[in-house]
């Protein structure tokens, strides 16, 4: 499926006011520390990015040469403000690492 289907279909199953909110709530639960009310919230996200990922067909193996960074970009475009959270920032970070690991695999080799 191609990236802007994906985030029209998204964008049509959540209305704008519940991804606002949403990423809202998280935010406010991630400042607080409310660990059982943001691990809620970061289920669902999670289940999400599973289907975003799935939509994608992205998969680590064929993403290794070039890095493909497409679902964290659908989710952002489909969710204002989820890049400021820390659940995306976990994700992002460990697309980074995943990157410097097979930098440094190729370097070895």
């Amino acid at each position: 499926m191609q990236k802007e289907e994906i985030i029209n279909i998204l964008k049509r199953q959540y209305s704008r006011n519940l991804r606002k909110q949403l990423v809202k709530t998280i935010l406010n639960n991630e400042k607080d520390l409310s660990g059982t009310t943001v691990e809620q919230q970061y289920r669902l996200i999670d289940q999400i990015f599973s289907y975003v990922i799935k939509e994608c067909n992205w998969s680590m193996s064929q993403n290794s040469q070039e890095w493909d960074d497409t679902p964290l970009e659908i989710m952002k475009e489909i969710f204002p403000k989820l890049d400021t959270t820390q659940w995306y920032k976990d994700h992002d970070m460990s697309v980074k690492k995943n990157i410097d690991v097979v930098v440094s695999r190729k370097k070895q080799s």
